[in-house]
């Protein structure tokens, strides 16, 4: 934006302090004149001694000294107040100079400004802070966007290979072809919902209102029931009322994740899974524990990396999920202002816990 040349910070402070010298020397002189000059009389003072000055010598005498010392003040107040303004404004320098490079792409750089805990500090580490969060996003949105073109990729290219195959064996099985491409396409589009619906928690484009989060476990366990019983899980809810402030739809979104990876990620049979939810310490409290295989704390700790599946990176059936799940579920969470833990089961499996503010 095009803007109109004027004065610089520094130079408005320059005359800023000279201007505040000069009313300082001409107040002082005004003090003289008010209590000093004023009782001396102003004609001829005669009688017997040594000359006496009347007020207009004292005038002619300090006029031009006031002149003088005026102008010094002057003088001073500009060459002192560019010198003191400089010093002033060095970190604000400093902090344009970063704010520059991170706009030419360098998150890395970090002001670091020494000195006393003042306004210039506060605003540096404010900035230092910001640059670290940003450089953080920007590299974990280079690798999600990696890992997302990459997940994309694969099932297009697995489309293309069945058609090229079917294409060349025109005696191949129809039905076969079919399912397969059934169950990919399924999970491109389980993908790119998954990364919609991530985008949108990132970005907290959502309503909020008050809701109970027992109602959606109940709705999101009635859901999921027909998937539990075909991998021959046992699925149990329990729970009281239990109010929070947020958006429905994503809440269901996220008690779903758990209990879709609780499930999935579960023994082969004869598993359990286990939906909590209750009022604890004034937040709304969730959670999910199911059993399973044992889970190192090392492996634990990357759970919520997109496209992450824990010890499997591949899967071949129809609810293999795409690797965003717990993902989605801490963008979620951390959206409503809450808190996600994920911790390992001694006899295997997971207990994630998710808390919520229960006010706006």
């Amino acid at each position: 934006m095009t803007r109109e040349p004027g004065l610089s910070v520094r130079l408005k402070l320059t005359l800023s302090y000279a201007a505040f010298l000069m009313v300082a020397g001409g107040v002082l002189l005004a003090i003289v004149w008010v209590f000093l000059l004023r009782y001396v009389p102003n004609g001829p003072i005669t009688g017997p001694g040594p000359f006496v000055p009347n007020r207009g010598d004292l005038i002619r005498a300090f006029a031009p000294a006031a002149v003088w010392a005026l102008l010094f003040l002057l003088a001073f107040g500009l060459l002192g107040g560019w010198f003191l303004s400089g010093r002033m404004l060095a970190p604000l320098r400093r902090i344009t100079e970063a704010t520059r490079l991170a706009a030419g792409g360098s998150l890395s750089h970090r002001i670091e400004l020494e000195g006393a805990d003042d306004e210039f500090r506060e605003l540096a580490d404010s900035f230092d802070a910001m640059l670290a969060r940003l450089e953080a996003h920007v590299g974990e949105q280079r690798r999600f966007a990696a890992n997302a073109s990459h997940e994309l990729r694969t099932p297009l290219a697995i489309t293309r290979t069945l058609l090229d195959v079917a294409r060349n064996d025109p005696d191949r099985d129809v039905d076969e072809l079919i399912e397969r491409l059934r169950i990919v396409n399924a999970r491109a589009i389980g993908l790119t919902e998954a990364l919609l619906v991530l985008s949108r928690a990132d970005q907290r484009s959502f309503r909020r209102e008050p809701v109970d989060l027992s109602l959606i476990a109940e709705e999101a366990a009635e859901a999921l029931l027909p998937l539990a019983e075909a991998r021959g899980t046992t699925l149990r809810t329990q729970g009281t009322v239990t109010p929070a402030h947020g958006s429905p739809a994503l809440l269901l979104q996220l008690v779903s994740n758990l209990l879709h990876n609780a499930i999935v990620h579960n023994l082969p049979h004869g598993g359990t899974v286990d939906l909590v939810t209750t009022v604890d310490a004034g937040a709304a409290e969730i959670v999910v524990e199911n059993t399973g295989e044992k889970l190192s704390p090392q492996l634990v700790s990357t759970l919520t990396q997109p496209f992450q599946r824990g010890s499997e990176r591949v899967r071949t059936d129809d609810h293999a999920g795409v690797g965003l799940g717990l993902a989605i579920v801490r963008s979620i969470s951390d959206a409503h202002g809450g808190t996600l833990g994920i911790d390992p089961r001694p006899d295997g499996g997971l207990r994630v816990t998710v808390r919520l503010p229960q006010h706006a």
